[in-house]
């Protein structure tokens, strides 16, 4: 059965491979984003995650491979064989960085309106139209603006619209990353790490927001992430790499049960206690699964299964307690 991510792609990653010197970062990668999709590439640190962004979003050239955003209107971008700046001015793909990136001493509303420093730079005819008054500078300044707007709504962000975004919480600054990124109009929206240093009531307006962009805009999502209550909570699609390679690529439920997936995790090896892989398997599952549907707080947890050692008959061996 083909998935939709197979079926309808806006960014086909295929054989991608990242080498520095000897190093291996990314061997031999290929997965699809699907659009209106949010699609999570996870893995430990080091996996390679960051390298995957770079290359795709022009910061790095890869060694081997091809990055192909197909938009809707039948254009395809090779991305690999462009410049950094054509992937976002041409291509339409946007990212955010995992260490905020915003420009502190501006207000908010003059960070978003820098995002769209290449529509107005069009309007202004590339020289002084601006500075002489010209209609169409006039219209797309208040374009842009009313995006601005816009955006800081959907952030909730209005009412610091003219404070300096270094001002804002860590929280806040995030979301106005976001909302800068969707100033540009991304096919392809990148995030690295948008919940890292996040409180969990400001993971909900985060997992808000990425779901309205899902369901009310036409970008595609890739998004690296840590927290595995948003991976399973807004994800359709998940990747996962380990040691630059792809290990699992599927659905929350299909991915939060792969032994590889868990393996990773622990650190054990493919033929290392495979028991207490099956044992993770069973007591991990039940917890990601309530990050995708909340379990009442009065229903009691659900049983954990007995291991192979209870089903032999084998208690575990008793602590001596203290004289």
């Amino acid at each position: 059965m083909m998935r939709e991510w197979d079926n309808s792609p806006e960014l086909e990653v295929q054989h991608l491979t990242m080498r520095f010197g000897g190093l291996v970062a990314i061997g031999d990668l290929s997965f699809n984003v699907a659009r209106k999709q949010i699609t999570a590439l996870i893995g430990p640190n080091g996996a390679g995650k960051t390298t995957v962004f770079n290359c795709i979003t022009g910061f790095y050239k890869p060694t081997e491979g091809m990055l192909k955003l197909n938009h809707d209107n039948g254009k395809q971008f090779l991305l690999e064989r462009m410049d950094d700046f054509r992937v976002n001015r041409e291509a339409h793909v946007a990212r955010t960085f995992q260490n905020i990136r915003l420009f502190s001493g501006m207000t908010v509303v003059e960070n978003l309106m820098v995002a769209q420093h290449n529509t107005l730079m069009k309007a202004s005819g590339y020289t002084i139209g601006a500075l002489l008054g010209l209609g169409s500078y006039k219209r797309a300044a208040a374009e842009a603006l009313d995006k601005a707007a816009y955006w800081l709504e959907k952030v909730n962000l209005i009412d610091r619209a003219d404070d300096p975004a270094g001002d804002l919480s860590y929280g806040a600054q995030r979301r106005l990353e976001i909302a800068r990124a969707m100033c540009t109009n991304p096919r392809l929206l990148c995030l690295d790490e948008p919940a890292a240093g996040l409180n969990p009531q400001e993971s909900g307006e985060l997992n808000k927001l990425l779901r309205t962009i899902r369901d009310e805009h036409d970008a595609a999502i890739l998004l690296i992430e840590h927290d595995m209550s948003v991976v399973m909570g807004i994800s359709d699609h998940i990747v996962v790499l380990d040691y630059g390679r792809k290990i699992a690529d599927g659905t929350p439920a299909e991915v939060k049960i792969d032994p590889a997936v868990i393996r990773a995790y622990l650190g054990v090896e493919d033929e290392e206690d495979e028991e207490l892989v099956e044992e993770a398997i069973v007591a991990v599952a039940p917890a990601l699964a309530a990050a995708k549907k909340p379990v009442p707080i009065k229903q009691a947890p659900p049983k954990p299964k007995p291991t192979k050692k209870a089903v032999k008959g084998k208690a575990p061996a008793k602590k001596a307690g203290r004289k």
